[in-house]
């Protein structure tokens, strides 16, 4: 079974790699939606594989430390594409879900990265 939780956040970034002429290597922000997925079995005493307010505690400060920054600014972002954002949360995150499964992260709401480990 698979359960997930959303989060969303504002961020800022500018990508330092790209051609000098490419509109995304100026400052510019995105409002972000983060996917958390889980696998396992369900416990057979409550039911549920992970308690969703206990994913929520765990994920939260990672997106406090984003929310509203520059993205760059962030240690181990200095480059942060939507492909590197997603590998920095995954190993924030895995540290601590040991079962999860997959990230997906949207910059728009037709464009994003899925990261199944």
């Amino acid at each position: 079974m698979i359960i997930y939780k959303i989060f969303r956040f504002d961020s800022a970034h500018y990508l330092p790699n790209v051609p000098a002429d490419h509109k995304c290597g100026g400052m510019h922000g995105h409002t972000y939606t983060l996917k958390i997925s889980i696998s396992g079995k369900p416990s057979i005493y409550t039911g549920w594989l992970m308690d969703f307010s206990d994913l929520k505690d765990i994920v939260s400060p990672w997106i406090a430390l984003l929310d509203h920054q520059v993205l760059n600014n962030v240690e181990g972002l200095e480059n942060p594409t939507s492909e590197n954002l997603c590998l920095w949360l995954w190993k924030k995150i895995k540290a601590e879900v040991p079962n999860l499964c997959r990230i997906e992260l949207n910059e728009t709401a037709d464009s994003g990265v899925i990261y199944e480990g």
